[in-house]
């Protein structure tokens, strides 16, 4: 079963068998714009939790990528380079950013759940 988490930097991961897929949520598309440009990670990279590891660009704004884990990128969505705007029609589906191997599991327990994404996302208006 897939268990999908939020950041409060407004990443989602979705979660089966240890590997985690990465993007940003819907919320965020909504609040960036029309997305211009996503500067990927590389794909064997070792990310720490919480730490920035690319950008998206939009005509309003560019907002930093967190990882919500630690772990290796196993894979990177490479259509994002030719089709950035993919992200603003299907930010929570087939426009992923990247795909991890978690070396944490236990890194999940700080992320929040579906319900508790939305109420933060309510609370900061």
């Amino acid at each position: 079963m897939t268990e999908i988490k939020y950041t409060k930097d407004h990443e989602y991961i979705a979660v089966d068998n240890g590997i985690g897929t990465v993007g940003i949520t819907h919320h965020a598309q909504e609040k960036l714009g029309d997305i211009t440009f996503v500067e990927l990670p590389a794909a064997g990279i070792a990310l720490q939790q919480g730490k920035p590891i690319g950008v998206v660009e939009s005509v309003k704004a560019a907002s930093d990528i967190y990882s919500p884990v630690s772990g290796t990128i196993l894979e990177v969505n490479t259509a994002l380079n030719d089709k950035p705007e993919l992200i603003n029609q299907d930010a929570e589906g087939a426009a992923w950013i990247f795909k991890i191997k978690l070396s944490d599991a236990s890194e999940l327990g700080a992320l929040l759940d579906r319900d508790a994404y939305e109420a933060f996302v309510a609370a900061e208006g």
